[in-house]
């Protein structure tokens, strides 16, 4: 006799994957979208620190009057601008951890709620197609932990820039780069390789 129980949890995980699977590919997107604006932070950074490195007013140039000023403010705003265009991709980042957070909070709250009618051997029980209860929930529990740490690292990145920092703006990139956890993202895509066929199962 099948389980009620079990089978509602099944829809809900394979939810919880689609889920995870869409949004998976929009973090990838953004970010790929974040890295040229990175770049420009750290170009930008190394052109007001040469441009504070040279005296104007000793050069051909100094005969127009408070050019060094003008092109300190032109080149804040241009930082201002980026930094601003990165606080929207920061925006997607966190719709993205919401989106799974709150799907994966449902699957455990319904798993929880009916813990009863779920036992040790239904939750290690697995086939070709479908693999435990145990190791999905706990894939989903690892996948929401990485979005999470991740919006945060990149928020607090962020937070941390300064216009007028040029040793944070110019190693912004490399910075920016040392967040990501190249082996967290493939976790994921080997995740959602290995449900594939469950997701498709009727």
């Amino acid at each position: 006799m099948s389980n009620p129980a079990l089978l509602s949890l099944h829809q809900l995980l394979k939810q919880s994957f689609r889920v995870v699977e869409q949004n998976h590919k929009v973090w990838k997107s953004v970010l790929l979208e974040c890295s040229p604006l990175v770049s420009s932070l750290g170009n930008l950074g190394e052109q007001l620190r040469a441009l504070k490195n040279v005296q104007v007013p000793q050069t051909p140039l100094g005969r127009f009057p408070d050019l060094q000023e003008r092109l300190h403010y032109k080149l804040s705003i241009a930082v201002d601008t980026v930094m601003g265009k990165l606080g929207e991709k920061l925006d997607a980042f966190e719709a993205v951890r919401d989106a799974v957070s709150k799907q994966v909070s449902a699957a455990f709250q319904f798993y929880e709620r009916n813990t009863g009618t779920l036992d040790i051997a239904c939750c290690v029980n697995r086939s070709a197609v479908t693999p435990s209860l145990a190791d999905m929930l706990e894939w989903l529990q690892d996948t929401d932990r990485y979005y999470r740490l991740q919006f945060l690292k990149r928020k607090n990145f962020l937070q941390t820039l300064k216009s007028d920092d040029l040793t944070l703006l110019e190693t912004a990139p490399k910075r920016w780069e040392s967040l990501s956890s190249p082996n967290a993202e493939e976790g994921i895509s080997d995740m959602l390789f290995q449900v594939s066929f469950f997701m498709d199962s009727e």
